[in-house]
């Protein structure tokens, strides 16, 4: 985490009144960032995904009350959500549910599993790798804790 996060993330905790928890990462959602930091402070969405293959030793996969400082392209903090649920499965089996409350584009379906074939591809193809309509993901639900206000 970066300083800014790293103060944000604190002073939270200290309104709070509470000690904050050790576990927290900082990070910026996929394509576009500030777009979809924005749905998450409009409450718009509620999910995200990535590529199982994305994760590794370094980096374990989310848990069920992990916080996150959302991030914005320019890793500023605008944000902390908490993970309510997390499930991995083949992308052509994630649900109409699941793919809505990620908010994006016309919020159907079909423009979710477009725009992430999209994405995928691109990623896995920066690793040597291609794109299945059955490759795992990572489905993590979230709810939004707190928004920046720069205090």
């Amino acid at each position: 985490m970066n300083s800014k996060s790293k103060e944000y993330w604190n002073r939270f905790w200290e309104k709070q009144g509470e000690t904050a928890p050790t576990s927290v990462t900082a990070w910026q959602f996929g394509a576009s960032p500030d777009q979809l930091a924005q749905l998450v402070i409009d409450g718009i969405k509620t999910a995200t995904c990535s590529g199982y293959v994305f994760y590794g030793e370094d980096e374990p996969l989310p848990a069920v009350g992990d916080y996150s400082v959302v991030l914005s392209s320019k890793d500023e903090p605008v944000a902390i959500i908490k993970t309510t649920s997390v499930e991995v499965m083949p992308m052509n089996e994630v649900s109409e549910d699941f793919a809505i409350s990620e908010g994006e584009g016309d919020r159907t379906y079909e423009y979710w599993r477009s725009a992430h074939e999209k994405f995928f591809t691109k990623e896995l193809a920066e690793l040597g790798l291609e794109y299945t309509e059955d490759m795992m993901l990572v489905c993590e639900r979230f709810e939004l804790v707190d928004k920046n206000s720069g205090e």
